[in-house]
C-alpha cells in the first residue's frame, strides 16, 4: 500500500532508541528523508551509518528536548539539509512517575520542559516552513495515563494532559494551512526504560513484563514497531482527513477512548 512518504522530509525528536528508532527506520523503509536529534552523538552516528547502509539520506543532529533553542536549532538543520520539513514527530522524553509529595519544582520543571515545551518549541519552528509550502503534519507522542491519570503519576501525567491539549488546540489553529496535527497515547511498549523500572524493582525483565502484561487485556507489552506503526499512519496519505485525533496504543489497558 502506497503511504505517500517517498521524497518526504520528516524531524523526529529522540529517534535513535526504542519507539524513535523504529519510527525512523519505517519512514526511511518508505522513502522519505529523515533527520533525527538525540543527546549521545555516539549513538547518533551508529545509527546514522546504519541507516546510510542501507541508502537512506538521513540527518542526525546532537539535541536536548529540555533546553531553549535546541529544538529550534534542530529544526533549522533539518530545512537547511533538505530545503523543507513535511513531518514533525515529536517523540522526545521518558517517564517520570512518582507520589505528588516525591515531585519538587525542579523535577516539574524538567519534564514539563522535556515533554510539553519541547513539543511547542519544535512545532514554532516547524509551521512557518510548513506553512510556507503548502501543508504538513504533526505528531506530538503522550500516554494513556494523559487521559485517564492516576496516583502516583506526578509529574508526567500532567505534563502529558497538557501535551494533548495543546495538540487539540494547535490543530484547530492551522487546520486552514493543511497542516494535521495528532498525538499518539502510549501504553507500556517494550523499551530501554523498561529494563531500568525492571532493576530498580529487583526484577528480571521477563518478570517485570509478565507482571505489566497481567494488567493489559491484551497480555502483553508492545513492540516500538506496533507503535511506529501507528506514528507513520498519521504521517503518511492515509491520514488526509484526521487531525486533532489521539489513538490509544495501549493494548486495551486504558478505560477511555
Amino acid at each position: 500500500m502506497e503511504l505517500g512518504l517517498k521524497e518526504k522530509v520528516a524531524a523526529i525528536t529522540g529517534g535513535t532508541e526504542g519507539i524513535g528508532r523504529a519510527t525512523v527506520l519505517k519512514l526511511v523503509h518508505e522513502g522519505a528523508k529523515v533527520a533525527f536529534c538525540a543527546r549521545r552523538l555516539d549513538v547518533l552516528e551508529a545509527f546514522a551509518a546504519e541507516l546510510r547502509l542501507q541508502g537512506a539520506d538521513v540527518l542526525p543532529v546532537i539535541a536536548d528536548a529540555s533546553l531553549p533553542g535546541d529544538m529550534e536549532r534542530f529544526i533549522e538543520a533539518a530545512v537547511e539539509r533538505f530545503g523543507r520539513i513535511d513531518i514533525l514527530i515529536n517523540n522526545a522524553g521518558s517517564t517520570a512517575q512518582g507520589s505528588f509529595e516525591s515531585a519538587d519544582d525542579a523535577r516539574w520543571q524538567y519534564d514539563i520542559s522535556v515533554k510539553l515545551l519541547s513539543q511547542v518549541r519544535a512545532a514554532r519552528a516547524a509551521i512557518p516552513h510548513m506553512k510556507r509550502q503548502g501543508g504538513g503534519r504533526i505528531i506530538n507522542i503522550a500516554m494513556s495515563g494523559a487521559k485517564q491519570p492516576g496516583a502516583a503519576s506526578f509529574p508526567t501525567s500532567v505534563s502529558r494532559a497538557a501535551g494533548l491539549a495543546f495538540t487539540k488546540a494547535l490543530s484547530k489553529e492551522v487546520a486552514g494551512d493543511n497542516i494535521l496535527v495528532n498525538a499518539v497515547a502510549l501504553g507500556w511498549i517494550k523499551s530501554r526504560l523498561q529494563k531500568i523500572r525492571a532493576d530498580r524493582a529487583g526484577l528480571t525483565l521477563d518478570e517485570h513484563y509478565h507482571e505489566l502484561a497481567s494488567r493489559v487485556p491484551l497480555g502483553r507489552l508492545g513492540e516500538p514497531d506496533e507503535a511506529a506503526n501507528v506514528i507513520v499512519f498519521l504521517a503518511s496519505d492515509l491520514a488526509s482527513y484526521v487531525t486533532g485525533s489521539c489513538i490509544n496504543v495501549d493494548g486495551g489497558h486504558s478505560g477511555v477512548l
